[in-house]
């Protein structure tokens, strides 16, 4: 392309070649130019006619401002009761919390005074309508402040159930000897060797030498050694003056001063001391004064009847005897 320019005052002329490339690019930028122009040129305009109140422009610019504070805060509305109904589903998630844990208050035997506080006495029941940001944030605080408590108080439940298993455990009611029948009871009876009338202290568990002896509840062993009377003998000290006592066994596999869990193997039945054949005799002592291990038992396979139930029905024992099952009765 070729371009002829002509000054007439000074009578010359000059001509300028241009190509294609040069001339696309030449146009480019006078489209850029004038697009940068108009765009400043209206952004002047507007906030100039908004700023003095131009007739046409003024309310031209804050009509389309309303539209969007408008569109906004339709926005914001919609945010707002979607937040709303989301914390009126926690807040009936927390009073639906609040009535379990007073379920478990019940079965952990917390005291009344212990209970969590009402939802409704703090105010967290939310109306339903429209909430303000600051209704809601007001009521975010109130549930954050109920959830808090909430988990203060099951923890300190969470305690008390523990406190609870942990003196479960260290009552003897699990069956020291499995799958057998109890032989003579605890109570006066006949001696077998005096032929007198004597009190039998324990409970008896006839069954091979050699049949594992296991530990009735978890607690430290104060006496493992050799007694004239019980022969090979153990003796478990569960706390709270409590204490389980294991005589005739044939061989002991802890020593005093060793910590035993519930259902470990402590001993093997044996035919040692004063015996006339092999079994163990089980004694529990209380502030060493001997009481019914049945007693103790029986406790324990009570509180094991829902747990089995749920596993299904079994064949239920005669009255008196140990069910002869592979798992220790408790």
């Amino acid at each position: 392309m070729h371009l002829i320019i002509t000054d007439a005052w000074a009578a010359k002329s000059r001509a300028l070649h241009l190509s294609g490339v040069q001339l696309a690019l030449a146009g480019l930028g006078l489209s850029v130019g004038l697009l940068l122009t108009s765009l400043g040129l209206y952004h002047w305009v507007f906030l100039e006619g908004a700023r003095q109140g131009w007739p046409v422009v003024g309310p031209m610019v804050r009509l389309l401002i309303k539209d969007e504070m408008a569109s906004q805060d339709a926005i914001m509305r919609e945010n707002l009761d979607a937040m709303a109904k989301r914390l009126g589903q926690m807040q009936a998630r927390l009073v639906q919390l609040e009535s379990l844990s007073e379920r478990v208050a019940g079965l952990a035997g917390v005291p009344a005074a212990a209970t969590p506080p009402k939802a409704g006495a703090g105010g967290l029941l939310i109306a339903p309508r429209s909430l303000s940001a600051a209704e809601l944030q007001s009521a975010l605080e109130r549930l954050d402040g109920a959830a808090l408590s909430q988990m203060d108080w099951l923890a300190a439940t969470e305690s008390s159930l523990f406190e609870q298993k942990v003196r479960s455990s260290r009552l003897p009611t699990e069956a020291p000897v499995a799958g057998v029948d109890t032989g003579s009871h605890f109570g006066w009876r006949i001696d077998p060797i005096t032929g007198q009338s004597a009190l039998h202290s324990g409970l008896d568990f006839p069954a091979d030498t050699g049949t594992p002896i296991v530990a009735a509840a978890g607690g430290v062993v104060v006496y493992s050694g050799w007694n004239a009377a019980y022969g090979q003998t153990l003796e478990i000290d569960h706390g709270n003056d409590l204490l389980t006592r294991y005589a005739h066994s044939s061989r002991l596999f802890v020593k005093k001063g060793d910590l035993v869990r519930r259902g470990q193997k402590i001993a093997e039945v044996g035919n040692t001391g004063r015996s006339t054949g092999a079994h163990l005799h089980f004694e529990v002592l209380v502030a060493g004064v001997p009481q019914d291990p049945q007693k103790f038992l029986d406790a324990g396979r009570l509180a094991a009847q829902p747990q089995e139930a749920r596993a299904g029905p079994r064949a239920k024992a005669p009255t008196g005897t140990a069910l002869a099952t592979a798992t220790p009765r408790r």
